[in-house]
């Protein structure tokens, strides 16, 4: 994108509610963030028609065999790992289907890589190494809207016919876009000048847990407010909680969950069609399968 001058930006600006937050008390001063965290999850209520519909797109490129890649620098791209990475074991999904690119690579995630957010063609090359395909989605994120890592990345997306999201934390008037989806979260200037890893930083983890829980949800991976894809193997925690998913849903009793969670090798849907409908793993397997992979729908056919 063409150099721009930054002063300007929403995120750039100082904070002006009275006193600035280094002259206050400390209670006070924490008051004042706490207030400062409400403003960045208003931000994202009033983005919600934008979120849905980023929600409904992943969803369908999802279902038709895509993937999704996150891009971001700094802040931005250590949140965009963090969801990725939290996917999988959340949800039973594979690792490869939301993948995030930050700048700098892996050393950006525990420490600044100076420059790394200025390389404009660098994500470009990781998409290209990834094989990014039209039926793949890009979201890419900066705060100030103007990382040229991030709009380059989204540009190649956009040549090979990729779908492409942009989020960011300014007005469209200040940072405009031409991208297929543009989610501005509008959390305002920031208590510390140009601190981005406060406001808008907090906008954006909130949106990118609304945005991938709410794919999963649509897909099948939750079923009554309840992780029911989630792995039950990994640590005793996991073990536990898949028993008593399948308890409280199979409406089974303990021993009972354990035997059709090891005949189900620890997967939990198959394991509560087994008991509600009293079928065998293979049985249930198809069943699923025949309502893709949707929990309620499987028992509510089944009756």
């Amino acid at each position: 994108m063409s150099e721009i001058t930054r002063g300007q930006l929403m995120t750039e600006l100082l904070s002006t509610e009275g006193q600035y937050l280094d002259e206050l008390p400390l209670e006070a001063a924490l008051e004042r963030l706490h207030r400062a965290d409400l403003q960045a999850a208003e931000s994202v209520r009033a983005a919600h028609g934008e979120v849905a519909e980023a929600v409904k797109l992943i969803r369908a490129r999802i279902a038709d065999g895509g993937r999704v890649f996150y891009l971001g620098a700094g802040t931005s791209g250590r949140l965009a790992t963090l969801d990725a990475a939290e996917l999988p074991p959340t949800f039973g999904v594979p690792e490869t289907l939301f993948q995030a690119i930050i700048a700098g690579g892996a050393d950006a995630l525990t420490r600044a890589v100076e420059g790394a957010e200025d390389q404009g063609h660098a994500a470009a090359s990781a998409l290209l190494q990834r094989k990014l395909c039209p039926k793949d989605v890009v979201l890419g994120i900066a705060a100030g809207g103007t990382t040229p890592f991030v709009h380059g990345g989204l540009a190649y997306a956009q040549e090979i016919g990729a779908a492409t999201i942009f989020m960011a934390c300014v007005p469209k008037n200040q940072v405009a876009d031409s991208y297929d989806l543009s989610i501005r979260l509008l959390s305002g200037p920031e208590e510390v000048q140009g601190s981005t890893r406060m406001k808008a930083g907090t906008a954006t983890k909130l949106c990118l847990n609304a945005i991938s829980t709410m794919v999963w949800v649509g897909l099948g991976k939750v079923h009554r407010g309840r992780m029911v894809d989630v792995s039950t193997q990994a640590n005793q925690k996991l073990i536990d909680r898949g028993e008593r998913l399948v308890m409280d849903l199979g409406q089974v009793e303990r021993s009972k969950s354990q035997d059709l969670l090891r005949a189900s090798a620890g997967q939990v849907k198959p394991a509560v069609v087994m008991a509600r409908l009293d079928v065998d793993c293979p049985t249930a397997t198809r069943l699923l399968q025949a309502h893709d992979g949707h929990l309620g729908a499987c028992l509510e056919q089944g009756r």
